[in-house]
């Protein structure tokens, strides 16, 4: 006597060796011998052989219709033995038993298993969802399967471009388009970004770090969102200066310009005047919340990413010829250039012109600025002033080098197109001294203002070496300044812009949006600190894969670097920080040449070796 039983979720079948009532020793068709339980037999027959009946019922299982027998076998529930009966109109042998069995066990949708060898039918909702999830999945499965060899030919499908990047830097693996990737790189045996980059997903190795910082920062992209434009306020007094503005050429956010007034007995006025799109970006607007969604301009290295649209940008920007709102500081210096006196206005002002570094440089080389030069007396005048006002602070700026970068593509498709320059700036020249030491002073003394009057605003504080924002007008000890506000950056610092408002509304006798211990304003400072570093950081990170493109352009297979602390080093000409493994303990300052080797622009990595110290 032979038995047709479930073991581990599946229907086996073997020959009986002892039949204990609760329990078989049966030796299966496979030679193992099992110990099943009693309530495990569905079937006892004597022929056919029990492989034989497995081979058989599997067979004829596969010619029974789930869906007829579905519609034939009633609501209630039945065992499957007398649903075999009626089904074939006799007796049923044992492998059309079976059959039945492997059919409905075969279909659950279908059919709910109620016990052994009992079923009950679905219900018609239940069912036809089933049969649309399975019909979902079909149509997925075929979709995919299309994905994968579209893939396997080096072609990206249209619908999965717009999951590139999560693809690369954020997976949701139980994406569709995941899983065509994961089986089309198995087929191909490449990385998912390896393939990608083959199937034109990307442009350029750029492509593949400026997207990773677009996912994380802008994940539903740069576009700016509705708006409406704001318009110039009206009824501004007139400021009756000549005004000019000192920047870099790609500047278009001029945040800042200057002017010199010669008055009697040999006194000055000083002009420090600083964009006020304050007055035109309500406190709570929609182009508001733009900026605050975004909080800082970010800037790298041929391209930046605007904190307001171009538009507003332009409306508020110091340009040359433009009529303007401003925030102005006034300072009254005497015949010997010592401030007398100061006072803030809100105002309309037209900058003459905006000189430009590039420009100015060449008349400071010998330390101050050449009288011949457009605002020549009044540059000097300003150096004077700057070099006054370091002096009071007590903390000179240590002049180092800072680095522009000019990148150039003419063929947008061709990876090794770009054409990199990178040119030393000097940081604390006579130049940078004269708008850092004013900026400095507008942003101390309008600090103290706010202070004054008992509101709150965003300082940037340092104590113990360690620089952070506040709400409180803490001291600067780098600067030697007992407060120190952000308020001359409002077209491209949050932070600034949400001062200016407090400054403006002081300053006209309005109530101020931030009141002291206000919420709103601490979250925007607690953003605004994480999001400017994380921006910064960006940064850096552009810079140093220029730095590596630039290494490729020019061929370098040695640069000279010094030591920074165990294997840092930064190079001498490049703002290049690398690791070198076999460098020896040296000395912070010593000075190495170093052997380049492969550089991986997706990795952002140069292979190094010591060299030893430069010839």
């Amino acid at each position: 006597m032979h038995a047709f039983f479930e073991d581990d979720g599946t229907f086996k079948a073997g020959t009986i060796l002892a039949d204990n009532d609760a329990s078989l020793q049966i030796e299966a068709s496979t030679g193992k011998r099992l110990k099943v339980k009693a309530a495990q037999v569905l079937l006892r027959f004597a022929a056919p052989a029990p492989a034989a009946l497995l081979a058989e019922a599997q067979a004829l299982a596969t010619t029974l219709e789930p869906d007829f027998l579905w519609e034939v076998c009633g609501e209630s529930e039945f065992a499957a033995a007398e649903f075999a009966s009626d089904y074939f109109g006799h007796a049923p042998t044992p492998v059309e038993a079976a059959a039945v069995v492997y059919c409905l066990h075969g279909a659950p949708a279908h059919f709910y298993r109620k016990g052994k060898g009992r079923y009950k039918a679905a219900p018609q909702a239940a069912l036809m969802a089933a049969k649309a999830g399975f019909e979902k999945k079909r149509l997925e499965a075929e979709k995919v399967s299309g994905w994968v060899a579209a893939l396997a030919r080096r072609e990206l499908p249209e619908a999965m471009r717009a999951a590139v990047p999560s693809l690369l830097y954020g997976p949701d693996k139980g994406s569709l388009e995941y899983k065509a990737l994961s089986q089309a790189c198995e087929a191909t045996r490449l990385s998912p970004l390896k393939l990608l980059m083959e199937c034109g997903a990307l442009r350029s190795t750029h492509d593949y770090h400026f997207r990773r910082f677009l996912f994380e920062s802008f994940p539903r992209g740069t576009a700016f969102g509705s708006y409406d434009a704001p318009r110039l306020p009206e009824g501004l007094p007139v400021a009756q200066v000549d005004a000019f503005s000192i920047d870099d050429a790609s500047t278009t956010e001029i945040d800042d310009a200057f002017s010199v007034t010669r008055l009697e007995h040999g006194q000055v006025r000083v002009g420090i005047h600083i964009a006020a799109p304050a007055l035109g970006i309500e406190h709570g607007s929609p182009l508001d919340a733009i900026a605050r969604a975004r909080l800082s301009t970010v800037y790298m290295p041929g391209c930046k990413i605007t904190m307001l649209p171009e538009e507003v940008v332009e409306r508020y920007s110091l340009a040359a010829g433009c009529e303007v709102p401003a925030l102005s500081m006034y300072l009254t210096l005497d015949a010997e250039g010592r401030i007398l006196g100061e006072h803030s206005a809100v105002e309309c002002l037209t900058v003459t012109s905006n000189l430009r570094h590039e420009d100015l440089e060449h008349s400071f080389a010998g330390g101050e600025p050449d009288p011949g030069q457009a605002h020549g007396a009044d540059l000097a005048l300003l150096h004077a002033l700057a070099l006054r006002l370091e002096a009071a602070r007590g903390k000179e700026e240590v002049t180092r080098i800072d680095y522009n970068f000019a990148i150039s593509k003419p063929d947008p498709d061709d990876d090794s197109g770009w054409r990199i320059t990178i040119t030393p700036r000097l940081r604390g020249s006579p130049l940078d001294k004269l708008v850092a030491e004013l900026m400095i002073h507008v942003n101390a003394s309008w600090g103290k203002l706010l202070a004054d009057s008992g509101l709150p605003g965003l300082y940037r504080t340092q104590g113990g070496g360690k620089v952070k924002m506040s709400t409180q007008p803490l001291p600067h000890q780098g600067l030697g300044l007992a407060q120190y506000l952000w308020a001359s950056s409002p077209l491209r610092r949050y932070a600034d812009l949400a001062n200016q408002r407090q400054l403006i509304a002081l300053l006209q006798r309005r109530e101020a949006p931030y009141a002291q211990n206000d919420a709103e304003l601490f979250a925007a400072m607690t953003d605004f600190e994480l999001t400017y570093g994380h921006y910064a950081d960006f940064q850096n990170r552009m810079e140093h894969y220029w730095c590596l493109r630039w290494i490729l352009q020019e061929q370098c297979s040695e640069l000279v670097a010094s030591v920074i602390r165990d294997n840092l080093v930064r190079a001498d000409k490049l703002p290049l920080y690398l690791r070198v493994p076999d460098l020896p303990t040296l000395a912070a300052g010593s000075r190495v040449r170093l052997g380049l080797g492969e550089v991986d622009l997706i990795a952002a990595s140069v292979e190094t070796r010591y060299l030893g110290p430069p010839s």
